[in-house]
This record gives C-alpha cells, sequence and structure tokens, in this order.
C-alpha cells in the first residue's frame, strides 16, 4: 500500500482522462467553431473554455469533494431510487446505447469512407465494427491497466499524430487569425461559445469517467479515501489543461483556415481539408488513424466504466459479461437501426444532463453547503421538471405536435433563459436555497 502517488503516475492517470474524454467530436467542433467566429475567435474560445473545460473539471473535482466511489454514490446523496435510475440511464445512453456505437460510425465515415467504393461500404462497415469493438473489448477486460493501455500507449499516440497537422498548420498557416463571424458568433461569441462548450456535454462523461480514474489510483496501491480524492483532483486539472490548449490550438487552426478553404458544414470536413492540403494523399491515412484512435480509447473506456458500474449495481453479473454486452450491442447498432436510436436516445441524454450539472455543482459546494439530503433532494426535484422540458425539445417533430408535449414546451419557453437553453438553471438554484434552509431547520449541517 502507498500513501500517494507520484507526479509522474499522476500525470500518467491525467493522460488517460484527456484520452478519455478526446474523442473525435473534441476534434472536430472546436475547428468548426473557429472557422465560424472569424475575428471573434479568442471571445469564442473563451465562452468554449468556460463549458466545455469548466463544467467536466467540475464534475471531475466534485466526485473528489465528496469522495465518492462513482456515479451511484454521488446520486445516492439524492435517495437510492434516483441513483438506481439515474446511473443505469447514464451508462445506458453513454454506452451501448448511444455514444459507443456512434464513435464506430464517426471513425469508419471520417476514417474509412474515404477509401472504400459506396457499393462496399455496408460489408465494409461490418467488417470494421466488429474488429474495432473486439479490440476494444479485449483493452477494456483489465479495468486496472487503463492507464496503459490508453495513458501510456493510444493517447501519446494519439497526441504525436495530432502534433504533426497541427505543427503544420500552425508553422505555414493557410491565412491569418481574422475572417468574417457567421451567425450568433458575429454578435455574441462568447455566449456561443459557452453553449458550443455546454453541448459537448462532456459533464456526463466526467460523472462517467469518475469510476475508471479511482479504479486506475486503487490498482496503483492508493486506498485511503482523502488521497484518492486528492490524486482525482490532480489528475482531472492536468487532463483539462490538455484538453484546453489542444481546443485553442485548434480553434485559432480553424479561423486560419478560412484564408484558404470556405466555411464548411462540420469540422471534420475542414479538419480532412487542411489535413489532405499540406500532406497529400498520405494526409487522408493520418487523418484516418488519428480519428480512429481518437474513437477506439473514449469506446475503451465507456465499455469499462459501463461494465464495473453495473457489476457494483448488480454483483451477480460478471465484469467481462457486462463489458462483452457493452461491446456486443453497440457493434449491432452500428450497423442496424443507429439513426433511429439516435432519435430516442437524445432526449434521455438531454433530460439527464440538466441533473448531472445539479448533482455537480452540489458536489463541489459540499464542503460549504454539505450533503443534506433536503439540499440534494430540492435541487434535484426543481430541477427535473426543465429536463423534462429538455428532453421534450428533442424529442421527434411529430411528438412534439403533440398536445402533452406542446404544453411541456410552453411552460418550459417562460422559464428564465429558456432561449440559451438553461431553463433548468433558475429553478435548480431555488432547489439549492430551499434545500439549505429545510437543512438548516432540520439542524443538518448546511
Amino acid at each position: 500500500m502507498k500513501t500517494r502517488l507520484t507526479w509522474r503516475e499522476t500525470g500518467f492517470i491525467g493522460t488517460m482522462l484527456f484520452g478519455l474524454f478526446f474523442g473525435a467530436g473534441n476534434l472536430i467542433f472546436p475547428i468548426y467553431l473557429g472557422q465560424q467566429a472569424g475575428s471573434h475567435v479568442w471571445a469564442a474560445i473563451l465562452g468554449l473554455l468556460l463549458t466545455g473545460i469548466g463544467l467536466p473539471l467540475l464534475g471531475v473535482t466534485g466526485m473528489g469533494l465528496t469522495r465518492s466511489a462513482g456515479v451511484f454514490d454521488l446520486a445516492s446523496k439524492v435517495n437510492r431510487p434516483f441513483a438506481y435510475a439515474f446511473t443505469i440511464l447514464l451508462y445506458l445512453t453513454l454506452g451501448p446505447f448511444f455514444a459507443v456505437p456512434r464513435l464506430a460510425t464517426t471513425s469508419f465515415q471520417i476514417g474509412i469512407v474515404p477509401f472504400v467504393s459506396t457499393g462496399a461500404q455496408p460489408v465494409t462497415l461490418a467488417i470494421f465494427s466488429v474488429i474495432f469493438f473486439f479490440i476494444a473489448w479485449l483493452l477494456a477486460r483489465h479495468p486496472g491497466k487503463l492507464m496503459t493501455y490508453i495513458g501510456k500507449w493510444l493517447t501519446p499516440l494519439f497526441l504525436g499524430l495530432l502534433a504533426i497537422i497541427m505543427g503544420a498548420a500552425l508553422l505555414h498557416p493557410l491565412g491569418p487569425i481574422s475572417g468574417a463571424a457567421h451567425g450568433a458568433y458575429a454578435t455574441s461569441p462568447v455566449l456561443s461559445g459557452f453553449t458550443e462548450g455546454y453541448n459537448t456535454m462532456d459533464a456526463l462523461a466526467a460523472l462517467a469517467f469518475g469510476i475508471v480514474v479511482i479504479d486506475s489510483i486503487r490498482a496503483l496501491g492508493v486506498t485511503d479515501s482523502r488521497q484518492i480524492a486528492q490524486d482525482t483532483i490532480k489528475a482531472g486539472t492536468i487532463s483539462m489543461v490538455l484538453m484546453g490548449v489542444i481546443y485553442t490550438l485548434l480553434a485559432l487552426i480553424g479561423t486560419m483556415s478560412l484564408g484558404h478553404f470556405a466555411p464548411a458544414a462540420n469540422g471534420g470536413v475542414t479538419l480532412a481539408q487542411i489535413a489532405h492540403y499540406y500532406f497529400g494523399t498520405w494526409g487522408n491515412v493520418l487523418l484516418a488513424l488519428l480519428v480512429i484512435i481518437a474513437c477506439l480509447k473514449t469506446a475503451i473506456g465507456l465499455i469499462s466504466a459501463f461494465g464495473d458500474t453495473m457489476h457494483d449495481l448488480f454483483p451477480r453479473i460478471p465484469y467481462n459479461v457486462l463489458t462483452g454486452l457493452a461491446a456486443l450491442l453497440p457493434c449491432l447498432f452500428a450497423n442496424v437501426g443507429l439513426t433511429r436510436l439516435i432519435t430516442y436516445s437524445t432526449p434521455v441524454l438531454m433530460f439527464l444532463y440538466p441533473l448531472a450539472i445539479a448533482l455537480i455543482v452540489l458536489a463541489v459546494l459540499s464542503p460549504l453547503l454539505g450533503t443534506s439530503r433536503w439540499l440534494f433532494g430540492f435541487t434535484i426535484l426543481f430541477t427535473l421538471l426543465p429536463a423534462i422540458g429538455s428532453a421534450a425539445g428533442s424529442l421527434p417533430t411529430s411528438w412534439q405536435a403533440t398536445g402533452w408535449c406542446q404544453a411541456i414546451l410552453t411552460a418550459n419557453a417562460h422559464l428564465p433563459f429558456a432561449a440559451n437553453g438553461f431553463s433548468w438553471a433558475v429553478p435548480a438554484l431555488a432547489g439549492v436555497v430551499l434545500g439549505w434552509i429545510l437543512a438548516r431547520l432540520h439542524g443538518e449541517r448546511a
């Protein structure tokens, strides 16, 4: 047993956590932001970092401050039924029913499709997804070794490949940091960047990956809960600083690309153009490797986190059976029915997101406000209704036209900041105040 991690070990875990967070989406959207923001890119980056970095860092910090063993432990501060429902929904949507199958299809679309004829794509996708998820499952079978697989192998390889593209773009820029801003970035770049970072939903991933970090620290011999909390916060800070630097550089590269390319529909198109501009056909190969590795390491982390958490909730089901399901189901979904699955999974994510942020804020403020059930219970209760409104706004159009859905959307629209997607903020704050007062009246620490 050891008392604390060395800085080298903390660095490896921080690198691992960065690798878990940084998927293909995190690679693509800062470039799109840079193109859209144009000369306002610095203001947009500021907004992006506040939420795209701030919320995940708060999530990891909150797990550490409350010394929670995972999402279920943190959510149990509301009550156990809520903890079961929230944890299961979170890991099903971030795992086999939404995020994990998208990792395979995204890496296939960006990395493989340019090299495959249209007619051969269905068969190639089937073969690719089987190989992709077999490797992910194989490496997820031993959660204590994720620091080695992701922190020491895959993430350094990913960063090396990314450095080649970013180095070329920064040393021989396509244009100046200028250009016209588009859409909302022209009038409110900070708010637009803030919303873009919020919409990454990386705060959910921070909760989901908390158990992976904690398991990795324990595997290195640290068992004291206080020290695990401190090492978790240190690793989280390292990962978020690294992510912030890369977000900033990618956004600047996106802006500079306007000197040579027109604004694209998404950052993936621009990234492919940049890679091909500097390296020709080899640029396509480089981008394929970059995206596949980005998606693979995140898939490994999500499969492992799903298996670990579900095994804690249902101990009779072996960990390897759960990780097998978490790899097999996405493999099937990636080939059939993914579009429909996303249609129904997105409202669940939009429902969970405000609840997750409320839990994170309460966790971070726990040294000041305490962890009273009154406080956690009323905050979540008051966040619940606008969370339902957020989910309703993400339902298919045919569902939104129904009377009950229209009633929910109308009520939600009257809440402050609803137009910006933050209708939950004021009710959640009211829940914090009321819960704090009730905790004080009942003599609990607040």
